[in-house]
């Protein structure tokens, strides 16, 4: 494994000693989760969302009944069957469940946005090609938020600027589970927190948990973290330029994820003027290389998980994540 220098900046100094003790850090928990698992309830900081719950399902298959559906914070379960076109994006309720039905269904063209929002499941939809300014999911000042089993895409053969985010956690939100995703063809993957200058609502919030997604020919952003504190683990990412970005002071624990045709699978000190934090357990870096500048004090998660050994993500997350596999 090769590690790059950061920049060189008089203010800062590479804490290389500390840097290779947390590589060299072995993953506390061992046990594999069995591949394609579905959980029936998030694990890591969404822990406790149940959207809709009980709630009778609705099935629809039009834009209008779809905006119907979702309106309002009363528990609701609504059960999206087709794809779906969008120009724009469609605000999601409190206490919703939203799910695709079979491995086909959801939406182009544009995407969901849950804002103001507490309480929400996204399942097993396909969101494709969201036109700038629209996400794929925007998720915006929302808490107990988890998008699970779902499968982002769009192209490499626009400028990396006509699509926006596939998932965009901004504004001051708290408490998301990302699990089981597929995010391909994308230049900006998913941002968390949306700007160098929004410290004061962003600080102490913006608490994530990655693991179990598939980021497969995404550019960069996997996530790019600013402020926040980011749990990101196994976790497979394979042809990306910068895939794990913490900066602006946020807090991120890399751990027993595989990195495949990779340049640099974590960085602490690129693009703002005030770094990140990582620190790095159990991973399987494919000859790729970090740039960790500074080794942060996120290294224990409050919440019980199960992380696999880094051998053996690839099958469990190649089999499993994605719609339709729910």
């Amino acid at each position: 494994m090769r590690t790059l220098p950061p920049r060189t900046r008089a203010r800062r100094s590479t804490l290389a000693a500390a840097t290779a003790a947390a590589l060299a850090a072995v993953a506390v928990v061992a046990v594999p989760q069995p591949a394609g698992a579905a959980e029936t309830s998030p694990i890591g900081f969404g822990a406790g969302t149940t959207g809709g719950g009980s709630a009778a399902p609705v099935t629809v298959s039009t834009l209008s009944a779809f905006q119907t559906a979702v309106t309002g914070n009363a528990a609701k379960v609504v059960r999206v069957n087709g794809l779906i076109s969008l120009s724009g994006q469609v605000d999601i309720g409190s206490n919703t469940t939203v799910l695709g039905v079979g491995s086909s269904s959801g939406f182009t063209g544009g995407g969901l946005r849950i804002k103001e929002a507490t309480n929400v499941v996204v399942r097993n939809l396909t969101i494709s090609k969201p036109v700038a300014p629209s996400d794929g999911i925007t998720v915006q000042k929302s808490t107990k938020v988890w998008i699970d089993h779902n499968s982002f895409s769009a192209d490499r053969d626009h400028d990396k600027d006509y699509y926006d985010g596939l998932l965009d956690i901004t504004h001051g939100s708290d408490y998301v589970t990302v699990s089981w995703n597929t995010f391909k063809d994308h230049f900006k993957g998913s941002l968390v927190g949306h700007s160098d200058n929004n410290a004061s609502e962003d600080t102490g919030h913006l608490k994530v948990t990655y693991h179990h997604n598939q980021f497969s020919n995404v550019y960069s952003r996997i996530p790019s973290l600013r402020f926040g504190t980011g749990h990101f683990y196994n976790n497979y990412v394979n042809g990306a330029d910068t895939a794990c970005h913490s900066r602006m002071g946020a807090q991120m624990l890399v751990e027993n994820n595989v990195f495949r045709s990779t340049k640099i699978a974590v960085t602490t000190n690129r693009s703002s003027d005030i770094d990140g934090y990582a620190n790095l357990r159990g991973n399987d870096l494919g000859g790729a290389a970090t740039e960790v500048s500074q080794v942060g004090s996120f290294t224990s998660p409050p919440y019980s998980y199960t992380a696999e050994s880094a051998s053996s993500v690839v099958a469990s997350v190649t089999s499993g994540a994605g719609a339709g596999k729910l």
